[in-house]
C-alpha cells in the first residue's frame, strides 16, 4: 500500500495528462497489449485472423474499429466451447493467482495488483482515518475483494460485511462509527429506512459522510435525498466485471464520470462498431490495458452512453461519460447483476408447465424490481410450488431473485412478447 498525502487531490499523474499525451500513452499501451494477446491468447489470435487483422495493424485506438466487438454472450459461448477460460488467458494455468466467477458462469482471472483501481475511491475522498463498510459480495464475484483492496490503497480501514443482514449492518455501522459506505444506492436506502423503523436518528447515531456506488444507476432524485436529507456525499463509478473493474468514476464536480487510463473506452454504433463523436449516444466498448494475461479486446458492455471532452474544473483531463441511458443488447442490469435473456429463458422455460413468459424490470422506492409473468399450459398444477422452484432455478442460473411471479392463462402472452421488458425510466 502506498500512503499518499491527504492534500494530494489526484491519485496519480495519469489523471492530469494533456490530451495529446494521453492519446500517445493509450496508443502505446494498446499496441503492446494487442501484440501480447495475439501471441499468447489463442482466442484472440482466432478473432484477429478471422477479421484479417495482424497485431501490427493496431497502432492507434482508432484501429480498434477493424476488430469485432465481443459481447457477454460471445464470451459465454467461448468458455463453454473451450473450458475454463475460452482461450482468452495468456499465461500458464498454474501461474494464475485468482479466479473470479461472474454470472454465466464466466471464469475470469485477475492480476495480483490493481492499485490504480483506487483512484475512483480517492476521487470520492476516501482517506486514512476513514472506516469504510464494504457491502459488496466477497462470494464468487470480484466486486468485494477488488473494492476492498482499492479502499486499502487509499489508506482507509475496511469493514468486511458483504451483502444482506440489514439489522446487523446497522449495528456495525453504529458501533464501529463507520464514515464511508460502499455498495449500491438501493441497499443504502434499505439500511436507512430500516434504521428509522428501529427508532434510530441517522444524523445523531450514524457517522457516514460519504458513499461510493456502482452496480446500478443513481437517479438524481435519490442522490438529492441522500445528500440533502442525510448529509451523505455521494459518488458513482461505472464498473464492468468482464474487462476487470471500474472503467469510469465521478470527481467532486459530479458532472460525468472520468474514464480510466487503464482502459481504451470507445462509444460506438452498436450495429456497425464504428466509433462515435462526443455527444453522440452509443454503446460503451472497452479494452483493458492493465492485465496483459487477460486478452479480452473490444468488450461490448451493452450499456448506452455518450462522452464529453471539455475540461473539468476538478483538473482531471480524461474524457467523461455522461451516464448510462439504456441497454443496447439483450442483457439488463438489475440490482448490480446482468440478467441475460438467454439465461432467463433457460431458467424459466426448463419447466414443462410454462408455455411463455415475460420478465418485467421496474423500479419501486428506488429499488430495481423484477416481476415474472408466466403463461401456463395447465392451470391445475400447484402454482405456489412452481413459483418457488422457478425462482430457485432462476437464482441458480442468473444469481438474482425474482420479486414476484404471476401466472396467467394461455393466450395472454403472444410469442413476439416473450422476453425481458425493461420498464425503468431514469431522470
Amino acid at each position: 500500500m502506498v500512503v499518499r498525502s491527504d492534500k494530494n487531490e489526484y491519485f496519480d499523474k495519469l489523471e492530469t495528462m494533456l490530451p495529446s499525451s494521453r492519446q500517445e500513452y493509450l496508443d502505446i499501451k494498446l499496441r503492446d497489449h494487442a501484440a501480447y494477446a495475439y501471441e499468447h491468447s489463442p482466442a484472440v489470435k482466432t478473432i484477429f485472423d478471422k477479421a484479417g487483422v495482424k497485431p501490427e495493424n493496431i497502432t492507434t485506438t482508432k484501429d480498434l474499429e477493424k476488430l469485432p466487438i465481443i459481447r457477454k454472450t460471445d464470451l459465454l459461448e467461448m468458455q463453454k466451447t473451450n473450458l475454463p477460460f475460452g482461450g482468452i488467458i495468456g499465461m500458464p494455468k498454474e501461474d494464475i493467482e485468482r479466479v473470479f466467477i461472474s454470472p454465466g458462469p464466466i471464469y475470469e482471472i485477475q492480476p495480483s495488483s490493481l492499485k490504480w483501481f483506487a483512484k475512483s475511491f480517492w476521487a470520492a475522498g476516501f482517506r486514512k482515518g476513514d472506516i469504510v463498510i464494504n457491502t459488496f459480495t466477497y462470494h464468487m464475484s470480484p466486486a468485494g475483494v477488488l473494492f476492498h483492496e482499492a479502499i486499502r490503497e487509499c489508506g482507509a480501514t475496511v469493514v468486511v460485511t458483504g451483502t444482506g443482514n440489514t439489522d446487523l449492518q446497522i449495528q456495525i455501522m453504529k458501533e464501529l462509527k463507520v464514515t464511508g459506505f460502499v455498495g449500491t444506492p438501493s441497499f443504502l436506502m434499505t439500511v436507512l429506512k430500516r434504521a428509522e423503523e428501529m427508532g434510530i436518528i441517522f444524523k445523531q447515531d450514524f457517522t457516514i459522510k460519504r458513499a461510493w456506488f456502482t452496480g446500478e444507476m443513481l437517479p438524481p432524485s435519490l442522490r438529492k435525498i441522500l445528500e440533502e436529507n442525510y448529509g451523505i456525499n455521494t459518488f458513482q463509478a461505472y464498473a464492468v466485471t468482464e474487462p476487470g473493474g471500474a472503467i469510469a468514476y465521478e470527481c467532486n464536480q459530479k458532472s460525468g464520470m472520468h474514464l480510466m487510463d487503464e482502459y481504451v473506452t470507445e462509444i460506438v454504433d452498436p450495429e456497425t462498431g464504428k466509433q462515435l463523436d462526443p455527444g453522440e449516444v452509443g454503446e460503451i466498448v472497452t479494452t483493458q490495458l492493465h492485465n496483459k494475461n487477460w486478452g479480452l479486446i473490444r468488450f461490448g458492455t451493452g450499456d448506452l452512453s455518450s462522452y464529453v471532452i471539455e475540461s473539468c474544473p476538478c483538473g482531471r483531463t480524461a474524457p467523461r461519460i455522461t451516464g448510462i441511458v439504456g441497454r443496447a443488447g439483450d442483457a439488463v442490469k438489475v440490482r448490480g447483476m446482468f440478467v441475460v435473456a438467454r439465461q432467463a429463458e433457460q431458467a424459466i422455460m426448463s419447466f414443462n408447465h410454462v408455455n411463455r413468459f415475460q420478465l418485467f424490470v421496474g423500479r419501486r422506492e428506488h429499488r430495481d424490481e423484477m416481476i415474472l409473468r408466466a403463461e401456463l399450459k395447465d392451470s391445475r398444477i400447484d402454482t405456489e410450488r412452481l413459483a418457488v422452484d422457478i425462482n430457485q432455478k432462476f437464482q441458480d442460473i442468473c444469481r438474482i431473485k425474482i420479486d414476484k411471479i404471476e401466472f396467467v392463462a394461455p393466450g395472454v402472452i403472444a410469442d413476439k412478447q416473450q422476453g425481458i421488458v425493461d420498464q425503468r425510466k431514469w431522470e
